[in-house]
């Protein structure tokens, strides 16, 4: 679980387009979903773009895993943070995935628990 939880963060703060497009295809599946309050989208096109979007709307900050790990029956539940490196996140969510056989991701369900103001 933990392995799985860093690859995603990874993903989330890759910067690099085509190392980004390389990431989200070795963890998502194809017919992946990825919903949370700010979109709705499906593929690893959509899921790449979604992360490209974040990066745009808080540049120089980072995603980071939180403390919440659990996973059963190809269910998994995860907490992460975004904020400067080594500094105080600015915001926090709650990631549920479902996972296919292979292990990928197959549907992302995203709540944000802490979003920034202003």
């Amino acid at each position: 679980m933990t392995d799985l939880v860093e690859r995603y963060v990874a993903a989330w703060n890759e910067t690099d387009p085509a190392a980004r497009a390389k990431a989200v295809a070795a963890l998502w599946t194809e017919d992946a979903t990825y919903t949370d309050p700010l979109a709705d989208v499906a593929g690893h096109e959509g899921i790449a773009a979604v992360i490209e979007g974040a990066q745009g709307m808080f540049p120089g900050l980072v995603f980071t895993p939180g403390e919440l790990y659990d996973a059963h029956h190809g269910i998994a539940r995860f907490t992460w943070h975004l904020g400067p490196a080594g500094g105080e996140p600015v915001a926090t969510g709650f990631d549920v995935v479902e996972l296919a056989g292979d292990g990928r991701i197959r549907k992302v369900l995203g709540f944000l628990d802490k979003a920034p103001t202003g």
